[in-house]
């Protein structure tokens, strides 16, 4: 996590193309590229495609009341996240959510999106309080590697309270392997934002795997430390954690890096499917303010790969 000045960022994303986790130059010929995010507005959703294939979306229709993505497909085709299940319906795939406060304004859960229906009889009234997608720019696609942008505003009764900028960049690593590097800012653009989250409830983001992928299912939760398990992986500091299974006689999984910045985190895990990462231990657990005109900026590294963490060489990815 690191605190800056939001003009600054501004400054920045308008004055050069900033393609985090791409490494190719991009390529604007008319030719089909390898690796492409292609925009949907009438489906509300942005699809990624590497030679063609389908493999992850980002979703952005209104009645979820928060911007996602799902599916995630693995190698051999299969959704490894799960959209919304029962219980904790609230889940969404791979997520950022917090609950949050602007000056005086009210506290907004926007982790139990559940909690802001205007009328939960009625859900189809949609929500008060939500996470508004505004706009999608495609700034590259390239043989290899192909970058999208977002911008969206947390919304509270109406009133705007946070606005964040979100990339998303999706490299293929052959073998029908990719990553998704994943970036985020919000930026309290709108008056100072008092945190209210605990320990669990919030995602910097959040991913909850498929049932076929879960502990639950005969899946492993392992981390960077050799700690396997829920219960020797929940609440402890790693580098990063890998959940993978043998679903239908083909191994294969995911694993998720945090920074290399001197900042350790905790992680949440659970064997029915759910684990991310917790903030920096200076921010871990405890409520704290983003003053007005400060951005708070997050990342993350998701692997998609064939077989588990060991015969995939997780530790020697990032």
């Amino acid at each position: 996590m690191v605190v800056g000045r939001a003009r600054l960022l501004l400054v920045i994303l308008s004055c050069c193309s900033v393609l985090w986790g791409c490494a190719s130059v991009e390529d604007n010929s008319p030719r089909r590229q390898a690796v492409e995010w292609a925009d949907l507005p009438e489906e509300s959703v942005a699809v990624c495609r590497i030679n063609g294939r389908e493999v992850l979306r980002y979703q952005y229709h209104r009645r979820w009341a928060l911007p996602h993505i799902w599916p995630l497909i693995s190698p051999s085709g299969k959704s490894m996240l799960v959209q919304k299940t029962s219980p904790f319906p609230h889940h969404r795939s791979l997520w950022l959510a917090d609950k949050l406060r602007l000056a005086d304004g009210p506290v907004i859960d926007y982790y139990h999106e559940w909690k802001n229906l205007i009328d939960p009889k009625r859900p189809e009234l949609g929500h008060h309080s939500y996470i508004r997608h505004d706009a999608l720019s495609i700034q590259t696609n390239g043989p290899q590697c192909s970058l999208a942008s977002t911008d969206s505003t947390w919304i509270a009764r109406g009133e705007p309270v946070m606005k964040q900028i979100c990339t998303y960049a999706v490299s293929d690593l052959g073998h029908r392997e990719y990553s998704l590097h994943m970036k985020w800012e919000w930026i309290a653009a709108y008056g100072d934002i008092h945190f209210h989250s605990d320990w669990v409830h919030y995602g910097w983001p959040f991913i909850r795997m498929n049932k076929a992928f879960c502990g639950t299912s005969g899946g492993t939760i392992v981390s960077d430390t050799g700690a396997r398990g829920q219960a020797d992986t929940n609440k402890k500091v790693a580098k990063w954690i890998d959940y993978s299974n043998t679903v239908d006689g083909v191994s294969e999984g995911l694993a998720v890096f945090v920074p290399d910045d001197g900042r350790p985190r905790r992680w949440l895990t659970r064997e029915y499917g759910t684990f991310g990462p917790r903030r920096p231990k200076l921010f871990d657990g405890t409520k704290f303010v983003l003053k007005e005109g400060e951005v708070l900026q997050g990342e993350v590294e998701i692997v998609v790969h064939r077989g588990n963490a060991k015969t995939a060489r997780i530790g020697h990815r990032n």
